[in-house]
């Protein structure tokens, strides 16, 4: 028999025999709901602490072997809720009890239990409140009080607030909450790195350079909104209208790590503006992205194994850009690599950072025959076509952006052309750090 067929919340919490939470309260509502409650004690209380006076006793001892038993067990939670800690111990212990047990369906919920009324419970220190703050950057869910809202956000607190205020600081804690907790998902080698970005048209004509311009507007709208600068380093018109293919670089912290999540093919359905009869018309753009290593790779590239053509840069730029031969494509036999740069005004320059790009294709490729890590640097670029997408932008009959990866999908297709993909890229993070944790275990 499964012990995995009923729904399972683990309730990491203290048990009070009076008051207004603990596991005590968890047990009668899960069980109404028809989900097994499992709880795991950190402590005993005769009552609240919020009194003037309770019997405490300290359960982090028992904390792992309960832990241990549950693993034995191969026990699987749909929910893992924190309440109360009392120890920098103790939140260690559930930082590690969330890495064993979290899988993709299980949904975190923390209760930063710290304090209330503007002051911390006697029980919490300076320290456990730091502690607490990389706590929260696990949850799916966040559940904190006014006092404690205020502890995270480093907020002074006030005994009478606006609502104005309220909702101001809430806003802010999202922001910060949600930058935590992507940023605690970014551990790859190169994550920290700028990327560059290529996009090239697909299947459907003078329809797929639209959709690469729309994609690319979608991607500098984005490093606005981070604050991040766009460099443009290829670039090549479409026939009719729009990019068959543009080369870019995106510089900012995180860069590559926010931006590998983007790797592979995106599909648009709509009713093009091209067909005069009106019809819905799909088309593909690939996209591949890699870090900006800047540093000097151990790669050799042989002469014999390489053809450098130079041409004369097309797009925007300045005269003496336009005029003159100085852009570069690189072309490396072995692989079939093909590197481009024309936004520098020197031939040489331009060389330079084409063969910079080379150098760290070629790297990559090197780590992965080497250390089978490919796939987490750079990902796989199929055909650009059906079949192979990781994300489509459907605009008629209906509007849905949706992952096909991480089913992430938001139905305001316009903010997400606008630069709203934090949805995807957050998700995709989600979802690449429990394929890469289910690895390690196997």
């Amino acid at each position: 028999m499964s012990h995995n067929n009923q729904k399972k919340i683990a309730v990491i919490n203290d048990f009070s025999g009076f008051g207004r939470c603990s596991i005590a309260v968890a047990l009668p509502i899960l069980s109404v709901m028809k989900v097994q409650c499992c709880p795991l004690p950190t402590s005993i209380f005769s009552n609240h602490t919020g009194f003037p006076s309770y019997f405490f006793e300290d359960y982090t001892s028992r904390m792992v072997p309960y832990m241990q038993e549950w693993k034995k067990l191969d026990l699987h939670f749909n929910g893992i809720c924190s309440g109360f800690l009392g120890s920098k111990e103790q939140i260690e212990i559930v930082k590690k009890f969330f890495k064993e047990f979290k899988t993709e369906e299980t949904q975190i919920i923390v209760d930063p239990v710290m304090g209330d009324y503007g002051k911390p419970y006697p029980t919490y220190t300076e320290e456990m409140c730091g502690e607490m703050k990389k706590l929260v950057e696990f949850a799916d869910i966040l559940t904190p009080n006014v006092t404690e809202a205020c502890v995270l956000t480093d907020t002074p607190y006030k005994e009478k607030w606006k609502i104005e205020e309220i909702q101001e600081m809430l806003d802010e804690f999202q922001a910060q909450f949600d930058s935590i907790r992507v940023k605690t998902l970014l551990s790859g080698e190169y994550d920290g790195e700028n990327a560059i970005i290529k996009l090239n048209a697909g299947a459907g004509g003078t329809e797929a350079c639209d959709w690469c311009s729309m994609l690319y507007r979608m991607y500098t709208r984005w490093a606005e909104r981070k604050g991040f600068s766009i460099e443009v380093l290829d670039y090549l018109d479409g026939d009719e209208a729009g990019i068959k293919s543009v080369t870019f670089q995106v510089n900012g912290e995180n860069a590559y790590g926010l931006l590998k999540s983007e790797k592979g093919v995106h599909r648009l359905v709509r009713i093009s503006p091209f067909n005069a009869a009106g019809k819905r018309q799909t088309s593909f753009v690939s996209c591949d992205v890699m870090p900006d290593i800047e540093k000097d790779l151990d790669v050799e590239v042989n002469d014999e194994d390489i053809r450098i053509d130079t041409y004369r840069s097309s797009g925007a730029g300045g005269q003496h850009i336009n005029k003159t031969s100085s852009a570069i494509r690189i072309t490396h036999f072995p692989t079939g690599i093909v590197v481009q740069c024309q936004n520098e005004r020197s031939q040489h320059m331009n060389k330079d950072k084409a063969m910079q790009m080379l150098k760290a294709k070629l790297y990559l490729l090197k780590q992965q025959e080497a250390e089978a890590k490919l796939s987490g640097i750079r990902g796989e670029v199929t055909d650009i076509g059906w079949g192979n997408q990781i994300r489509s932008y459907v605009m008629q009959p209906y509007t849905l952006v949706k992952d096909h990866r991480t089913n992430a999908e938001n139905g305001n297709v316009n903010a997400v052309m606008d630069g709203d993909i934090d949805l995807f890229i957050s998700a995709y993070l989600k979802w690449i750090s429990l394929k890469n944790q289910k690895t390690e275990e196997a």
